[in-house]
């Protein structure tokens, strides 16, 4: 079965005609699945084509995740851009508060978090539990991420629900070196 059939609603052959050569019988939410699952693949051009079709770029999952989120989350550059070029909220947060670029801090993933951030990805946007991506690339040990959230203004001494910062969590969890790297950083500031 190929990766277009498996995606074809019953009743539809690949090309996505009813058997009947009618257009399908593509409910709501199957469109809108098929939609998601494009972001979270990375196909780019099917993105381009469902929004060029009026697809709405922040469409969102039970969760809160949207086409940008997903496409971030699972690596996908050129999906993030095509999103980002018809309009996709840059900032939009999750059911739990997190944006694209925290999903990307927690990665490591530089190339995506410089679109976003040149995309005018809020730096600081913080999670519902405080947690901000320049905590979260701390948390998760990416120095070259948390390098590139310092230049971008990400703020080291900003507190989360649990009252602590970028450069305590560093500490915490055994990164000396890294907490002394968001140390200067902010000495520089």
């Amino acid at each position: 079965m190929t990766q277009e059939s498996a995606r074809t609603p019953h009743g539809s052959d690949s090309t996505g005609r009813g058997q009947s050569g009618d257009a399908p019988g593509f409910t709501r939410a199957q469109v809108e699945a098929l939609f998601l699952d494009a972001a979270r693949e990375g196909e780019a051009e099917l993105l381009g084509r469902f929004l060029g079709a009026g697809m709405a770029p922040d469409l969102r999952t039970d969760k809160g995740y949207t086409p940008l989120i997903l496409a971030t989350y699972n690596g996908h550059l050129e999906a993030a851009r095509v999103l980002l070029a018809h309009g996709a909220d840059v900032n939009a947060q999750d059911e739990k508060g997190a944006t694209a670029l925290a999903g990307v801090a927690f990665k490591g993933d530089l190339a995506l978090a410089r679109l976003l951030l040149e995309s005018g990805a809020g730096v600081d946007v913080a999670n519902a539990v405080g947690r901000t991506p320049l905590m979260f690339a701390v948390m998760f040990g990416r120095e070259d991420m948390a390098r590139l959230l310092l230049a971008a203004g990400a703020d080291p001494h900003r507190r989360d629900g649990e009252g602590l910062n970028a450069i305590e969590l560093a500490r915490r969890q055994g990164g000396a070196a890294l907490a002394q790297v968001l140390e200067q950083q902010s000495d520089k500031a």
